[in-house]
């Protein structure tokens, strides 16, 4: 379904460590928005939804609600840090189309 690339999942992983609330695991959705249509969020969660599927990876949870999960499908995932800036990036197999930032997309 999803992968985590080393970087990124060490830095879901310190995040997770950092938060000051309980978390039971990193959500990845898909909504509407962006410059492309659809865009990537991700959230720390105290607790999964009843109808999510779960990926885990070296001790970290991923939540994927049904909505998402054929968008995400084959995505890889990882962490960038550069001069102008440090984030996550999304490689969907899945967009038609996506903007040069590379949070958004299109289907």
């Amino acid at each position: 379904m999803i992968t985590l690339t080393p970087t990124a999942l060490k830095a879901v992983s310190r995040f997770i460590s950092t938060s000051a609330d309980p978390v039971a695991g990193l959500r990845i959705h898909v909504q509407g928005g962006g410059c492309s249509g659809l865009q990537y969020g991700m959230k720390l969660e105290a607790e999964k939804a009843e109808d999510d599927t779960i990926v885990e990876f070296d001790g970290v949870t991923l939540f994927v609600d049904p909505y998402s999960a054929p968008m995400l499908a084959g995505v890889t995932v990882d962490f960038v840090e550069s001069l102008s800036g440090s984030g996550f990036k999304f490689e969907n197999p899945n967009a038609s189309a996506g903007c040069a930032c590379g949070q958004s997309f299109s289907a």
